[in-house]
């Protein structure tokens, strides 16, 4: 995956709306790091902005945390961040200091798939994929997403991926009864909108 200097300023991150609107926050220098750049995030945030308010979030690769904080500023009422790397995962934590939203914002630091080998407290509205590129991350992290306790009927799934994988191919990664409702690119990444079941899935 390809190194990205953060937009609005090296190391730093930029909340683009809601109650956070253009405070700047400090980002790691972490090889790979990829912030979802500003134009990508308005318009993931159009896309949501009928459900967000009020709504359950996870990141599951929060890394500087642009799509969590930004759901947060906009009115989700929790958000979970799921971070692996230590220095990442220590600088989210000072950013929640910062912001004193720790009763909205939840860190885990922990691997994707490890968090996702146990239940959840509560299943989620909004789930943020922005995994590194180029390691199968979607394909082994979207069929536990389907199972029972995971998601909301009906919650809306954002994937961030390499240019390459088209939406035809990413339609083919999605769960039975799952929609790809909006997909498109910026640059070298494609970024898309998809549904989950209407009905929540049952425990066998």
């Amino acid at each position: 995956m390809n190194e990205r200097k953060v937009m609005a300023g090296r190391n730093q991150l930029r909340i683009i709306g809601g109650e956070w609107r253009g405070r700047r926050l400090q980002v790691v220098n972490q090889p790979g790091l990829r912030p979802t750049p500003d134009r990508v995030r308005e318009t993931l945030f159009n896309w949501l902005a009928p459900v967000i308010a009020g709504s359950r979030c996870l990141d599951l690769f929060a890394g500087s945390g642009a799509l969590g904080l930004e759901g947060a500023s906009r009115g989700a009422s929790r958000v979970t961040l799921v971070e692996k790397a230590g220095a990442a995962a220590r600088q989210l934590h000072a950013n929640i200091e910062l912001l004193r939203a720790g009763d909205r914002l939840e860190l885990v630091q922990t691997d994707a798939l490890r968090f996702l080998a146990q239940p959840p407290a509560a299943p989620y509205d909004i789930v943020f994929l922005d995994p590194p590129f180029g390691r199968d991350w979607l394909a082994r992290c979207l069929p536990p997403l389907a199972g029972p306790g995971w998601l909301t009927p009906g919650a809306y799934i954002y994937i961030e991926a390499e240019q390459a994988l088209k939406p035809q191919a990413l339609e083919a990664l999605l769960p039975a009864g799952w929609t790809l409702l909006r997909s498109r690119q910026s640059g070298e990444v494609g970024y898309h909108l998809a549904a989950g079941l209407q009905t929540a899935p049952q425990a066998s």
